[in-house]
């Protein structure tokens, strides 16, 4: 599933004319090698981007990897600063599946504002950068999860109700 994600990427790169590299590392690469790519990417000025496909090999320490990417070329919008801009309102580069929901609310009609909003899951990739899309465009946000009471009941008094699940 990765791959094909990651092949649909560079088709749309290609598509809009925006160039765009891509290192397939094997399995085996390590974190100080991965560390050493992200590094190099950060200091060359020809590269406004970065964006490591998760999920990594378990030996690799996700955190870590998302920490080195410089902030400005954090594309995912997972860096802690760009989290800490998203949550305090402050213009961000923004998660691409909550910034799509975003966009398809908008382009369905849908009114944000003073809505209730259900999102189930709160992963840091969806779940929560959702939350904050959502409060910022005045929804009146719930978020469920796995230890949820009565999940059917919950999202049955949702006017948007966004599954954010890897099921």
């Amino acid at each position: 599933a990765s791959a094909v994600y990651v092949g649909n990427k560079k088709k749309a790169c290609a598509y809009t004319g925006v160039e765009s590299l891509s290192y397939e590392l094997p399995e085996e690469t390590n974190e100080e090698e991965l560390l050493k790519l992200i590094d190099d990417l950060n200091e060359d000025d020809s590269i406004n981007g970065i964006l490591v496909q998760l999920p990594v090999p378990k030996h690799i320490d996700d955190k870590k990897i998302i920490e080195r990417i410089s902030p400005l070329k954090d594309v995912d919008g997972f860096h802690p600063y760009n989290v800490g801009r998203l949550v305090t309102g402050s213009p961000t580069l923004v998660p691409c599946t909550p910034a799509g929901c975003l966009k398809m609310l908008d382009l369905a009609g849908i009114e944000i504002d003073g809505k209730r909003a259900v999102i189930i899951g709160r992963s840091n990739i969806v779940g929560k950068p959702m939350l904050h899309l959502l409060m910022s465009r005045h929804a009146t946000v719930t978020v469920c999860h796995s230890h949820t009471k009565n999940l059917p009941a919950v999202t049955s008094e949702a006017d948007i109700l966004v599954a954010a699940i890897g099921k």
